[in-house]
């Protein structure tokens, strides 16, 4: 967006004593030149706009801080590595990683990466290699230019950098957010040494942030922010009110629970075995491994989605941050197309705190595997509410050669209620992103040899 977009944080920064400059990144507003996206360019001129700063105004070259959502977050990231006069950063709805980004596990991000590369020309003047880039994602060309590309636009290949020029970081994360999902965010924020502060809660992309600077919605980012810059360009000791370094607001609940670091410190792994389903009910997450006289698995194809899914793109992930969660009756997962896996009723509240993980044993019947797995908090009748997702593709497989497949969900703090189960379901269909085309087939495979597991962080 152009120069206006912070207008009125700006003027209330202005209130508290603080000289606020504004500006266009190249390629968006009345700026030049084509758009960097977080480029090397970009990094040029943000020095430059510091230099423009201390020259013109009265400043304490001391004490700059940069801030932005989205966009402006991860180049205030990128600024604090290349330019070491940054003294505090705020980086709202940021990436760890532009290669997880757009192609987290080999999985092209269809909706977001389209999205982006539309408003970038509707928006601005984009480089051609923008979409040129998009492009190879989508088709898998030339990934060894994407993925130099991307990462010289990575924050968290700059963790060393950050971590020397002793610049304190304040991040702004949403579980919703599947633009930046925040695993990689978190990568960034455990590697990093110095000053810190992450806040984690629901919502879409900036979804948290937004409403605050329009004047409405939760303000508690925002003040935050406020009292970052208060207590690392100023000098105020205690105005974070001695938060701890992490805060998580669980899911579909209010108010935010602190930890000193992540991973949680006070969870613990929970492993689940999964157990292969039968003709007259679903496959289930014991506590157990899977033992039989004989190996077992369990089939489904690619030929059509199920009703596990992250529903409506952007939308869904809006209304989770109203309290309006994504839905799916376990019953009406269609069995030619996903399985389900559930725990037996749990008597007590099941805590998730970060990244669960999971390890299968598949079988692909093509040269290409895609799987969507969904984590689900279902009730009594069998209504799941969403808790988190992830997908993977693993390219170049050999049709019926059995392998492990092994990956993280997209991390969350969710409470599964006393009475309520916990259901891990895969299918191979998601709108977020784009699979591999055609009807593939992929067995589960089940074996006292090879287990297959689901292993969630609990409190």
């Amino acid at each position: 967006m152009n120069e206006y977009e912070y207008i009125p944080e700006a003027a209330r920064f202005a209130e508290e004593g603080y000289v606020v400059l504004s500006y266009s990144t190249r390629g968006f507003g009345t700026s030049g030149g084509l758009i960097d996206t977080a480029g090397p360019l970009d990094m040029a001129d943000l020095s430059n706009v510091i230099d423009y700063l201390i020259a013109n105004f009265d400043v304490d070259p001391n004490a700059i801080g940069t801030a932005g959502i989205s966009y402006g977050s991860g180049i205030s990231l990128l600024g604090a590595a290349h330019d070491p006069r940054i003294r505090a950063v705020v980086a709202m709805s940021t990436w760890g990683s532009l290669t997880e980004a757009l192609y987290g596990q080999e999985t092209p991000r269809l909706i977001w990466g389209e999205l982006l590369t539309l408003s970038s020309g509707l928006t601005g003047n984009p480089d051609p290699i923008i979409r040129d880039t998009w492009n190879k994602v989508l088709n898998r060309e030339d990934m060894e230019s994407v993925y130099a590309w991307t990462g010289i636009r990575s924050p968290l290949n700059y963790v060393n950098d950050i971590n020397a020029n002793g610049t304190a970081v304040y991040i702004s994360q949403n579980w919703g957010d599947n633009l930046f999902q925040p695993n990689s965010v978190l990568d960034l924020f455990s590697q990093l040494t110095v000053e810190k502060h992450i806040d984690l809660q629901p919502g879409t992309h900036a979804g948290a942030e937004i409403g605050g600077l329009l004047g409405g919605g939760d303000t508690h980012v925002l003040n935050n922010v406020h009292r970052w810059f208060a207590e690392h360009l100023k000098g105020e000791s205690g105005a974070m009110e001695n938060q701890k370094p992490v805060n998580m607001k669980v899911k579909f609940t209010s108010g935010y629970q602190q930890y000193d670091a992540f991973p949680v410190p006070e969870a613990y792994e929970q492993t689940f075995y999964l157990q292969p389903r039968n003709l007259f009910s679903n496959g289930r997450l014991s506590d157990s491994p899977f033992q039989s006289w004989r190996a077992q698995d369990n089939s489904i194809n690619s030929l059509f989605d199920t009703v596990a899914t992250t529903q409506v793109p952007l939308l869904s992930q809006i209304l989770e941050q109203l309290d309006v969660p994504v839905l799916a009756n376990m019953a009406h997962v269609a069995r030619p197309h996903g399985i389900v896996f559930e725990t037996s009723r749990q008597w007590s509240t099941m805590q998730i705190r970060g990244n669960a993980e999971l390890s299968l044993m598949v079988q692909p019947k093509s040269d290409t595997l895609h799987l969507v797995a969904y984590l689900y908090d279902v009730n009594l009748f069998g209504t799941g509410k969403l808790i988190t997702h992830k997908p993977i593709t693993v390219h170049q497989t050999s049709a019926g050669d059995t392998i492990r497949v092994d990956f993280p969900l997209t991390t969350v703090a969710y409470d599964i209620p006393a009475g309520n189960k916990l259901a891990l379901v895969i299918d191979s269909k998601d709108l977020l992103y784009a699979g591999p085309a055609g009807v593939r087939t992929i067995d589960f495979e089940f074996s006292n040899s090879e287990q297959s597991t689901l292993t969630v962080p609990l409190l």
